[in-house]
């Protein structure tokens, strides 16, 4: 990547960056389109290949600046002292929610790079992916199932919110008014009521 990318207005190095996020998290590396980013950004293709040289350098750009944005903002949100699965799991949510004020895609590529199968665009990846599972994993590690009754499987219940949690996510993007704010919400409101069922 071209390093004078980031001398650019942050609105246009933002526009051109949540073109790629949209396009790639709704269409996958493999068919995702250099031409439909341009247009998403209303920029010249010139300037994208200019700042990106090609489809996999746009690509791995927005994986890498994705994993150090959430990175940060899991690191921000998280209380690092905190043992509670359901807190835990709200403040993961908490850092999501605030990297989609202002890259309301950046969740949904990350999600769609975990099923990438592409072998160009996971070598490009590939060592980035693992920054970001090892945040997620520090997080996890953190969980103390022993608050909850002996007979719940801690981490069965954890990966069975996680996909509840996407789940959500992939049905309010197909809203047109999607706002990361009222996502937040939904999903804190389905973490209290597994907690109520499971912890009566």
């Amino acid at each position: 990547m071209n390093g004078k990318f980031f001398d650019l207005k942050k609105e246009k190095q933002d526009r051109m960056i949540n073109a790629a996020l949209k396009v790639f998290a709704m269409h996958g590396y493999r068919h995702a389109s250099t031409d439909d980013i341009v247009r998403e950004a209303s920029i010249s293709k010139g300037l994208l290949f200019h700042y990106f040289g090609s489809k996999l350098g746009v690509y791995s750009f927005i994986y890498d600046y994705s994993v150090r944005y959430m990175t940060l903002e899991l690191n921000t949100s998280v209380d690092k002292k905190c043992t509670d699965m359901f807190t835990l799991m709200k403040q993961i949510e908490n850092a999501r929610m605030h990297a989609m004020r202002g890259y309301p895609y950046m969740q949904q590529f990350l999600n769609r790079s975990m099923a990438e199968d592409v072998s160009e665009a996971l070598l490009a990846i590939e060592e980035k992916r693992n920054i970001l599972n090892d945040a997620y994993d520090r997080i996890n590690s953190q969980m103390d199932f022993s608050e909850l009754p002996a007979e719940v499987d801690g981490e069965k219940l954890r990966k069975m919110l996680d996909f509840t949690i996407k789940g959500l996510m992939t049905e309010r993007f197909q809203d047109a008014s999607f706002q990361p704010e009222m996502l937040y919400e939904e999903i804190v409101d389905y973490l209290d009521m597994i907690r109520k069922i499971v912890c009566r």
